[in-house]
């Protein structure tokens, strides 16, 4: 009997893929794995032909259709300007005070990705931005300075993203605006009580509670959920089955953020934080760089009662039943997309801004930001 999407442990992974091709090695460790999704970065992006060959790769080696997503916000964070024009960021769009340019911006988006062969968007950033100037990993990422600017401007986008065919993320629940440390190496801690947080931060994700397709929690300590232990929101039961599932009524798929940070592997052992992650309430776990850990996570996944994981792999198969096809991908289409990517930077920032791009650009560094 073939086992149903309901009963494989593996569907629960999300794992990053080492580079732009799959050489017959490294697709056949993909195939034994057999993750439930994979992103890609930098990393992974050489040319338009070779991106949509290798989420077509991915495809073919998947026994179920599989998530495949990528961080494309805009600015810094637009994986896909190494192929073409960089889209505005959510901060100069809300400047441009034009809602029509950031539901172009999400219109857009979403035919790229379809075009490409992605069907989920680590998108829009739900973070409500209390200084533009902040040196954190938030900054030109946040579509508003309050909650309602952040409500209206990223739901102009998710929704055109939708109409579009691509699925939604919001992130970073429940909320990274005052990380005073980058998770990709140390975990924060935010001191917020809880009504500041109801006033603000969650403010906003309790309004996008029924529009997000999936959220991503945050790797930071919150001592208003978890006041005796620095326990990571991510691996916390108060902030996910609590606040996020029991008061705030999500009813999508819920993903960690990458579990290769420093935020966490400075935090707890492998094992344990795998364990911690599902009983926390996580459908889906992401690992975006060391497969060899997603192989090591499969094996405790494997190991936990049935019962552990069923509500898991319920919410990842309810999520995988909504994902779209991908577009007929030629490079035609790419690059009529990609002048409209170009258009929408010039009417955002016009002619003469529109020719300086973010200072990572042309780098894949080795940290990279979601």
């Amino acid at each position: 009997m073939v086992p149903t999407i309901s009963q494989l442990p593996n569907e629960l992974l999300l794992v990053g893929v080492p580079g732009p091709e799959l050489d017959a090695a490294m697709a056949a460790r993909l195939r034994r794995l057999q993750p439930g999704g994979f992103i890609l970065f930098g990393r992974n992006i050489v040319s338009a032909p070779q991106l949509r060959k290798l989420t077509d790769d991915l495809r073919d080696l998947s026994a179920t259709e599989p998530i495949i997503t990528i961080d494309q916000e805009g600015g810094r964070v637009s994986r896909l300007r190494l192929i073409g024009h960089e889209p505005p960021n959510a901060q100069q769009l809300r400047q441009r005070a034009d809602p029509g340019l950031i539901a172009d911006h999400g219109r857009i988006t979403g035919e790229l990705l379809r075009l490409f062969g992605f069907n989920l968007d680590l998108c829009p950033v739900l973070d409500i931005s209390f200084d533009d100037e902040a040196d954190n990993s938030l900054r030109g990422r946040c579509y508003g300075g309050s909650v309602e600017e952040t409500i209206r401007n990223a739901e102009a986008f998710r929704a055109s993203m939708a109409a579009a065919g691509v699925l939604s993320c919001g992130k970073h629940f429940p909320g990274y605006t005052f990380a005073g440390l980058d998770p990709h190496h140390e975990l924060p801690c935010i001191g917020r009580s809880r009504a500041e947080l109801d006033a603000c931060e969650l403010a906003v994700f309790r309004a996008f509670a029924d529009r997000v397709d999936s959220m991503m929690i945050g790797h930071a300590h919150y001592p208003c959920f978890e006041p005796n232990d620095a326990v990571p929101a991510s691996l916390s039961p108060a902030v996910i089955r609590d606040c996020l599932i029991g008061e705030l009524g999500f009813r999508g798929l819920v993903m960690t953020d990458d579990l290769d940070m420093g935020a966490i592997l400075n935090t707890f052992g492998w094992e344990e934080t795998i364990r911690r992650a599902v009983h926390a309430g996580n459908h889906l776990i992401m690992i975006c760089h060391r497969l060899e850990a997603a192989e090591d996570a499969l094996k405790t996944l494997e190991s936990m009662p049935a019962a552990d994981i069923e509500h898991a792999l319920t919410g990842v198969g309810a999520f995988k039943s909504r994902l779209a096809p991908p577009t007929a991908f030629s490079e035609d289409a790419h690059r009529a997309l990609d002048r409209q990517v170009w258009g929408l930077r010039v009417a955002t920032l016009g002619e003469e801004l529109a020719q300086t791009r973010s200072p990572e650009d042309g780098k894949r560094s080795p940290v990279e930001v979601y």
